[in-house]
């Protein structure tokens, strides 16, 4: 046998395994970071989190929360979802805004309780009244002297977004009015961040009851921040420790 005969020809797969999804030759996927080891690779089987676990991202999520309203409580901005609400009735009405926004979540909660989950439920009920203590007990605890509108709103919208998103790891709900966006995605199969955008325009219009246009803007970026927080880091894929 000389070198002309040493060829190894692709030889075809039988017919049966070709429809059965074995070839001869596999393609293998191309490399990516996580594969080449920069970034470790998701594992198949996520490890659930732990009673504790839960109760903690609950505690941090509230606290969290309770401070985005506080800071924009300080410059006089809103925001989305129930926060938003509660914080232009706030300012109209000079009653506190924790008890507005436990009293404005509780009935939309009642509204979608069949189709949230128990689970879901109690963890919302919780944040909740956490929100609704956290900020009662802010003024005696801390004060903030001053901080600059824009300050407050990338700031306080941030912070908002980062207790959502702790909540959001932990099957919680943030407020009445994502309870309502799953309810309505749920019972009706409308898109929930469509939803959610509407909810939180809606919301701002109505800020302008208790805030000038210029305000209004400023809540505008706070939003902004906010939803900036959740689309970076809640995104699907990027987290399997449910």
């Amino acid at each position: 046998m000389n070198g002309k005969d040493c060829v190894v020809k692709d030889t075809p797969a039988a017919p049966g395994a070709r429809d059965a999804g074995i070839t001869a030759e596999p393609v293998r996927p191309p490399l990516t970071r996580a594969r080449q080891g920069a970034i470790p690779a998701a594992s198949g089987d996520a490890t659930p989190h732990s009673l504790f676990e839960d109760v903690y991202a609950l505690f941090v999520g509230t606290v969290l929360l309770s401070l985005g309203v506080v800071i924009l409580q300080k410059a006089e901005l809103a925001t989305g979802g129930v926060a938003g609400l509660a914080l232009t009735l706030s300012y109209f009405t000079g009653l506190p805004v924790g008890l507005l926004y436990a009293g404005l979540t509780l009935p939309m909660l009642a509204v979608t309780i069949r189709s949230m989950g128990r689970a879901f439920l109690i963890k919302t009920l919780i944040v909740t009244f956490g929100v609704f203590a956290l900020t009662a007990l802010a003024p005696s605890v801390f004060t903030i002297a001053h901080i600059a509108t824009p300050v407050a709103a990338l700031v306080g919208g941030s912070v908002i977004g980062m207790g959502a998103l702790a909540l959001a790891r932990h099957a919680a709900g943030s407020g009445g009015s994502g309870a309502i966006v799953l309810w309505l995605y749920r019972t009706r199969g409308w898109n929930a961040g469509r939803s959610q955008m509407l909810f939180d325009a809606c919301v701002l219009v109505f800020s302008l009851v208790s805030l000038n246009f210029g305000a209004m803007l400023w809540s505008l970026l706070g939003v902004a921040a906010t939803g900036g927080i959740l689309y970076v880091w809640h995104r699907p894929g990027r987290y399997t420790g449910y």
